[in-house]
C-alpha cells in the first residue's frame, strides 16, 4: 500500500502516538469483555513471490499461494475483488480452499462502483459484486467499501444513500480518506453518527503520513484495521507495542470481533512484523492466534538495523 507513504528519514519524526480513546466509542462497547471474542489477523495479498522460501516452501507455484496462506493467517484483506468482479464459481474455489478452517474472505468493494463516477446508478454493479462474493458463504467476512481521497463530505448525501441501499444481512466497513472527513468536528460527528445508525464499521487506516486516518472510532462492537509498517524500521515495532495496548482495551470493553491487516510499502516483510504482533498480542490477551511459520528461522524480531535490507 503506497497510501501514506513518507521518506524514511522522516519516519524518526512522527508521532506515531494514537488518539485517546474517543467518549463515542462508550455508546458502542458494554464495557466488559465478551466470551471468546473474535480475533482475525491477515494481508492484503496472498499472492507473494516474496513468501516463497520463506513461509511458503520452495519453488511453490503461484496456483497454490493460497494453500499456504491459509496455514498462517486466519483471514485475508482482499483487494482482488477490488479491480475485478468475480464469478460466484471462482469464488467458491477459494473459498474451498479455507474448508474446515475459521477463515474469512473480507473483500473490498470493486472499484467501478466506488472509484468511478457517482455512486449513484451503480445498483447493477454492486448487484454482480454482491452476487460473486456470498459464495463465500461461511468464510465471508466484512466487506469494506472505499471512497477515493478526493470524495470529500461535499458528498455525504450521494454516500450515506449509497450505504442504505446496501444489504443488511452483511457486514460492512467504511473507509474515507480525504481531511475534511477528520479534520471538522461536526462532518466528523455525523460520519461515525450516521455509520452508527446503519450498523457499520469505519475502516481505521494506521499509516506514516496521514495521521488523521487513525481516528479511533468504534461504530459498533467491531473494529477494522488497516496498519502500513514500513519495512521493519524500528517505528514498526514500538507502533505494534501501541496497538496492542489499545486492542486489549477494547477487547476488556466487550469489542466482540478484530480484523487487523497487516500492510507494508515492500509487503515481503509483513510476516515478521505479524509473528511480533502475534506474540505480543497472544501475552497481553491471553490468545492463542496462529501466527506465520518460517521455512527457515529468517524473522527479524529486532527492529531492522540501517543497511541490513537494503
Amino acid at each position: 500500500m503506497e497510501f501514506g507513504r513518507v521518506d524514511e528519514s522522516e519516519l524518526n519524526n512522527i508521532d506515531f502516538s494514537l488518539p485517546a480513546e474517543p467518549v463515542f466509542n462508550k455508546q458502542v462497547l458494554k464495557g466488559k469483555p465478551v466470551k471468546n471474542p473474535k480475533v482475525y489477523i491477515g494481508c492484503a495479498k496472498w499472492g507473494r513471490l516474496e513468501w516463497v522460501g520463506k513461509i511458503y516452501p520452495p519453488k511453490t507455484k503461484e496456483k497454490d499461494f493460497l494453500d499456504h496462506y491459509v496455514q498462517h493467517y486466519n483471514c485475508i484483506e482482499l483487494n482482488a475483488t477490488h479491480y475485478k468482479i468475480y464469478g460466484a464459481t471462482g469464488i467458491a474455489k477459494w473459498a474451498a480452499k479455507a474448508k474446515g478452517k475459521d477463515f474469512l474472505f473480507c473483500p473490498k468493494m470493486y472499484q467501478g462502483v466506488t472509484h468511478r463516477g457517482s455512486l449513484k446508478g451503480k445498483d447493477f454493479l454492486t448487484s454482480e459484486f454482491l452476487r460473486g462474493i456470498v459464495a463465500f458463504e461461511e468464510h465471508l467476512g466484512p466487506i469494506f467499501v472505499q471512497v477515493s481521497d478526493t470524495f470529500s463530505p461535499n458528498r455525504k448525501d450521494e454516500l450515506f444513500t449509497y450505504l442504505r441501499s446496501l444489504p443488511t444481512d452483511l457486514q460492512f466497513f467504511l473507509e474515507v480518506r480525504h481531511h475534511d472527513w477528520f479534520g471538522k468536528q461536526h462532518i466528523r460527528e455525523e460520519l461515525f453518527g450516521t455509520l452508527k445508525e446503519m450498523n457499520m464499521g469505519a475502516v481505521i487506516t494506521d499509516t506514516s503520513g496521514r495521521r488523521d486516518c487513525a481516528h479511533m472510532h468504534l461504530t459498533i462492537p467491531k473494529v477494522f484495521i488497516r496498519y502500513v509498517g514500513n519495512s521493519l524500521h524500528p517505528t514498526d515495532y514500538t507502533r505494534t507495542d501501541v496497538w496492542v495496548d489499545r486492542m486489549k482495551y477494547w477487547l476488556d470493553k466487550g469489542l466482540q470481533e478484530l480484523y487487523f491487516f497487516m500492510h507494508m510499502h515492500d509487503e515481503a516483510y509483513s510476516p515478521e512484523l505479524t509473528v511480533y504482533l502475534v506474540d505480543k498480542l497472544n501475552a497481553a490477551c491471553g490468545l492463542q492466534l496462529q501466527k506465520p511459520v518460517f521455512i527457515k528461522d529468517t524473522t527479524q524480531q529486532k527492529p531492522r538495523q540501517k543497511g541490513l535490507f537494503d
